[in-house]
């Protein structure tokens, strides 16, 4: 319904924001606390652990020691308050927290040297089963007879077997909890917009339930409703989903009750208030079935759904009609949207997909006068520290954001048919790129039981299935689409503010609301403060903002076609689980068909690679334009919405783009087909999507392509700097089209020139250095980059539409720029940024064919002589620029310190720190898959 809250959301979730004061001296707290916790997960009461030395034989595995896979930093995501307090003092690491972090990291200097024996240097054997030998333990969950948990000496994921349907789910859910407890909670009450009482008052978590509460604010009843929904549509598959929800809930409890008895559950606990470490008093609250609804709402909200930003398009379309007139405006605001350009790198390379075609005669349009646009306000009532300043400043940010069609694309996936491979097997290198975290968001496991046979990962609390994995005898995995599924409707008011026009029937709109209050805790010091969050809720979604159109009064309202469906897609999921119903790429697209979340799907086995693009397509009325508002008039509804539900008529599986055994497939959040339009900005001739093509067509050019060879080109891409490869070339050209003079341009041209011919990476001089060679040319691009844009652009565009057009899209997402999207310290870049409207102008100016340019010239106003002039000057201003100046400095780095400001830091969502690495722009779940036979 409301907008999808953007993936950097969690950047800013800092849980133990007051450990490290408190912990300068809690070496003697760390003594007292080991005492407290004699217990260890094994020796939970109820439990039944075993040492075993050796595993059952693993059943059907066809990979044939070919699949591997890696998630950072570690499996572990769990630690006592012992744990957390000696970690905080001297670094120390609970068993299997961090060790997958080392060889994730140390990919970025040892991928040149890769060859197949070397892949699980870098990644974990995805074999089913344990190895004889290297049997960690064995649990038999709240003694149980029909599931064990095996866990491996490596790597500690668990390796759950099953003799009965609920005992595998049973052991799911508690194997969740035994990694993933804390975590679990928190996001129960982000979920739900509860997430500073349970977790501290400070700004951040404010900003970030605040995002979240605007995006799905569900009462109690919306999501109990929603599970039994989904699965009533189901038939007896949706009974069976019902029925292994329940399992795994159980088997979450029974962690709890095991951990609380034995005194090892999450140290936060203890540090947030909600359990006394002498007495053991307080609680730690059972799972239930909405839990798990709650949490599927962060995570489809945060990647499964596209679209959104129809009033900041509305403003950037009338800022440039007020500056060009109608139809020259909406000309040149065309060919900066870049729907469908044609020279954008696409997935799906044959055929063509029609979606959402700009119509000729838009209907039902409700642009709102100008400035009368006015946000919705979330927050009343503030009292104590909800009023302070940082308090506030995190809400501003917190509904800035929330509107911004700029979201998180993530992931990548390289696959190569058969046809092209050493083997004549299939080979892929894919997985979701879901950002860094202490713990990990998401998390490994295999379970093997009736009507189950898997290996992968999956979001915490919601692993009843392995959501991106292998089965015995293929892999699966997603990256983020995006396509629009999301419209802002304006609806008018009658009465007053709080009444709305629906069918023509004046309608109160419904108040929800929650009221959080919070005091400090030794995690999180901010004082004590409360306040309310109130949404005003219609049939076409909650209110976003207030404008008048025509001189109306109006609510512009958000709509999600998956609103209300957050539990829709378990039944996909299920379906990719179950070996006697998966055999082949058909049944894998009739599986993420069901999948209602906007995901492109890639497949493989041993014969047959797929693509499915998947999500509830909702048909627009005719002569509707989604891009921008439109009237809240049945005229203009979804074709068959049915408001009771939020339920619409959705295009047909055969209008998603796909296909079978295309030569290469890939996806960086590009663009997924022809005539299939993006929902965000910047899908056009320069994308990081550019990144893998060029590598993957090479490699299937040359032919007898290896996991190797794959794996290296993702590497490589994922320490390329999108700029440096793809459009400084054309910059230079225009620099060197007359002599370069002055001493200090030309020492930059120079080393820019050196840098992109040694491959445009960003990376260290060698491993553990923490100096990137080329660094003066990084630096100086990193610096020249905003200014050439702006210096480019705004004169043409006028400082009025240059500022929309930047609202639309930010200019920069370098791994540095923690002003774009992403934030620091983040891993992903250079998914959005004017690359291509650079691209397209400079080529223009040096005569060059452009296949969908630009309305108009820009640069020097298309002179190339003027447009050199301020090449050269922003260049010398940026070549001037000290480090300490491009790279101020943030509470993890030193000013100046060019490496710090890249490198990949995982977010603190518990007690457990871990250091940073090296950046690398990749997905955080990874698979090497090439299966060797078929059932």
């Amino acid at each position: 319904m409301p907008r999808r809250t953007p993936r950097n959301a969690l950047d800013t979730l800092r849980t133990p924001r007051g450990f490290h004061g408190f912990l300068k001296a809690a070496s003697v707290c760390a003594l007292i606390a080991g005492v407290l916790s004699p217990l260890s997960p094994a020796a939970a009461a109820g439990d039944t652990a075993a040492e075993v030395t050796a595993a059952e034989a693993a059943p059907n595995d066809h990979c044939g020691g070919q699949c591997s896979d890696i998630l950072p930093p570690g499996q572990n995501g769990n630690a006592t308050l012992a744990q957390i307090l000696l970690n905080q003092a001297f670094g120390t690491q609970p068993a299997h927290a961090e060790d997958q972090l080392g060889p994730y990291a140390n990919l970025a200097t040892g991928y040149t040297g890769l060859t197949n024996d070397k892949i699980n240097t870098f990644f974990n054997d995805a074999s089913f089963g344990v190895p004889a030998g290297q049997v960690a333990s064995t649990v038999r969950p709240a003694g149980r007879d029909d599931v064990t948990i095996v866990r491996d000496k490596k790597t500690g994921v668990p390796h759950i077997t099953g003799t009965t349907r609920y005992g595998t789910e049973f052991g799911a859910g508690y194997a969740a909890a035994q990694d993933r407890l804390w975590l679990m909670d928190l996001f129960r009450h982000v979920g739900r917009g509860q997430l500073t009482p349970f977790a501290g008052g400070a700004p951040a978590n404010q900003g970030l339930e605040q995002q979240f509460w605007r995006s799905a604010p569900y009462t109690e009843d919306d999501l109990e409703a929603q599970i039994e929904s989904a699965a009533a549509k189901a038939g007896e598959r949706g009974e069976l989903a019902l029925a292994d929800v329940d399992a795994y809930v159980a088997g979450v409890n029974a962690y709890i009750d095991a951990s609380d008895k034995g005194r090892y559950f999450p140290g936060e606990y203890v540090l947030t208030g909600h359990k006394d470490a002498i007495t053991n008093s307080g609680t730690i609250e059972h799972f239930k079935r909405s839990d798990l609804i709650a949490l599927a709402s962060v995570i489809g909200s945060l990647f499964g759904a596209g679209g959104g930003g129809e009033v900041n398009n509305a403003l950037s379309l009338l800022a440039a009609q007020e500056k060009y007139g109608v139809a020259e405006g909406t000309e040149v605001w065309e060919s900066f949207r870049q729907r469908n350009d044609p020279e954008a790198v696409l997935t799906q390379q044959d055929g063509s997909f029609p979606y959402l075609p700009t119509p000729d005669d838009p209907q039902g349009r409700a642009l709102p006068d100008a400035g009368s646009v006015e946000a919705e306000p979330l927050v009343y009532d503030r009292t104590g520290s909800a009023g302070a300043a940082g308090a506030t400043g995190a809400s501003a940010k917190a509904a800035d954001t929330a509107v911004t069609s700029a979201r998180r694309g993530m992931s990548n996936a390289l696959v190569v048919s058969g046809e092209h491979t050493a083997s004549g097997h299939p080979v892929a290198v894919f997985g979701p790129q879901t950002g860094y975290f202490a713990p990990q968001l998401l998390m490994l496991q295999e379970i093997q039981g009736p009507g189950i046979s898997a290996r992968g990962a999956s979001f915490a609390g919601l692993s009843m299935y392995v959501e991106l994995g292998r089965g015995q005898d293929y892999a699966w995995s997603a990256t983020t689409s995006g396509q629009d599924i999301i419209d802002t409707y304006a609806v008018e008011l009658c009465r007053d503010d709080y009444h709305y026009l629906y069918r023509g029937t004046c309608t109160p709109m419904e108040k929800v609301e929650r009221h959080n209050a919070w005091k400090p805790t030794v995690a999180d010091s901010t004082a004590a403060g409360s306040y309310t969050m109130r949404v005003w809720r219609t049939k076409y979604g909650p209110v976003e903002s207030r404008a008048t159109v025509g001189g109306k009064k109006v609510a512009y309202t958000t709509l999600r076609s998956s609103y209300l469906h957050e539990a829709d897609s378990i039944i996909g999921f299920q379906m990719l689980n179950d070996p006697d119903y998966l055999n082949g790429p058909e049944r894998f697209r009739g599986a993420v068909q069901h999948i209602n979340y906007t995901f492109n799907w890639f497949y493989a086995d041993s014969e047959h690679t797929a693509y499915y693009n998947s999500g509830d397509n909702p048909v627009r009325a005719n002569g509707v334009d989604a891009e921008f508002p439109v009237w809240a008039r049945q005229a203009y509804e979804w074709q068959d919405w049915d408001p009771a539900g939020n339920t619409a008529r959705y295009t047909g599986p055969s209008a998603h783009p796909q296909s079978v055994d295309q030569d290469y497939y890939i996806s960086w959040n590009n663009k997924q087909a022809e005539d299939y339009p993006a929902a965000s900005w910047g899908n056009g001739s320069v994308h990081r999507g550019n990144l893998l093509d060029d590598r993957v067509k090479r490699l299937v050019a040359e032919g007898g392509v290896t996991r190797t060879a794959l794996v290296k080109a993702m590497a490589e891409a994922g320490l390329a700097d999108l700029r440096a490869e793809d459009v400084l070339p054309d910059l230079l050209k225009v620099v060197e089209s007359a002599p370069v003079t002055d001493p200090a341009t030309r020492t930059a041209v120079d080393a820019l020139k050196a840098w992109r011919s040694a491959g445009g990476l960003r990376t260290e001089t060698s491993a553990g250095s923490k100096k990137y060679a080329h660094a003066d040319a990084i630096r100086t691009l990193d610096a020249w980059w905003p200014l050439l844009v702006k210096a480019e652009f705004e004169p043409g565009l006028g400082t009025d539409l240059y500022t929309a057009f930047t609202r639309n899209l930010p200019v920069d997402e370098s791994p540095s720029a923690a002003h774009g999207p992403t934030g620091a310290h983040a891993g992903s870049a250079f998914q959005y940024g004017w690359w291509s409207y650079v691209d397209k102008d400079i080529r223009s100016v040096l005569g060059e064919p452009v296949k969908g340019p630009l309305a108009r010239a820009y640069c020097g106003d298309g002179d190339l002589a003027a447009c050199r002039d301020t090449l050269v000057t922003t260049l010398k201003a940026a070549a001037g620029r000290t480090a300490a100046q491009v790279y101020p400095g943030d509470d993890n780095c030193s000013a100046g310190d060019q490496w710090c400001a890249d490198s990949v830091i995982h977010r603190t969502l518990g007690g457990i720190k871990h250091g940073g690495i090296s950046w690398q722009n990749r997905p955080t779940y990874q698979q090497v898959v090439e299966f060797t036979s078929h059932r």
